[in-house]
């Protein structure tokens, strides 16, 4: 398992103080599976996450997109019920995980996907997003680079969370992003 060290949290971009840096490559030994765990404990979701998306190779990224997604999709359903553009980006991205080829790329691409893209962005964007929200956001929209149905995935996702933040409390939405980061953390093992 690669470390977490200090040239690769500032090759990254990570945004937190050196000694942030320092203590995770110390500390933790520039071990994940410690690191993420205590992000949570620090209530530090949207750290963990971009730890996980920025560590995680391409199938991990589109499978955590794929159940973040998945995580928020009943309740984007059951406010838009004719819609199911997002659904149809979930399955384009599981479609391009059993068999990555141009054929199912391409099907990514579709108008669907990429209106479901377009749409779930213009949400997130104007949304009050909470932890979930972003956790479903941006553990999707690490997965752009792997397939652009895992991209139109996660807006969807974070579309539907948007929704979710709007409807439920703070805690909801805490708990919702730890279920997802503790996934993240399981493509790990």
């Amino acid at each position: 398992m690669k470390k977490v060290t200090i040239n690769w949290l500032t090759e990254k971009g990570a945004c937190v103080s050196d000694s942030e840096k320092l203590k995770a490559e110390q500390e933790f030994n520039g071990d994940i599976l410690k690191i993420v765990p205590y992000l949570i404990s620090e209530h530090r979701l949207a750290d963990a996450n971009w730890l996980l998306t920025k560590y995680f190779n391409k199938k991990q990224n589109v499978l955590y997109a794929i159940f973040a997604a998945e995580q928020v999709l009943d309740i984007f359903e059951k406010k838009y019920p004719s819609d199911k553009r997002p659904r149809k980006a979930i399955e384009a991205a599981k479609n391009y995980l059993k068999n990555p080829c141009k054929e199912t790329k391409a099907a990514a691409y579709a108008a669907d996907a990429a209106d479901a893209a377009d749409a779930a962005y213009a949400a997130y964007a104007a949304a009050d997003a909470a932890d979930a929200a972003y956790a479903a956001y941006a553990a999707a929209y690490a997965a752009a680079d792997a397939a652009y149905a895992a991209y139109a995935a996660a807006y969807a996702a974070a579309y539907a969370a948007a929704d979710a933040a709007d409807a439920a409390d703070a805690a909801a939405d805490a708990a919702l992003s730890v279920k997802i980061i503790k996934y993240g953390l399981s493509l790990l093992e």
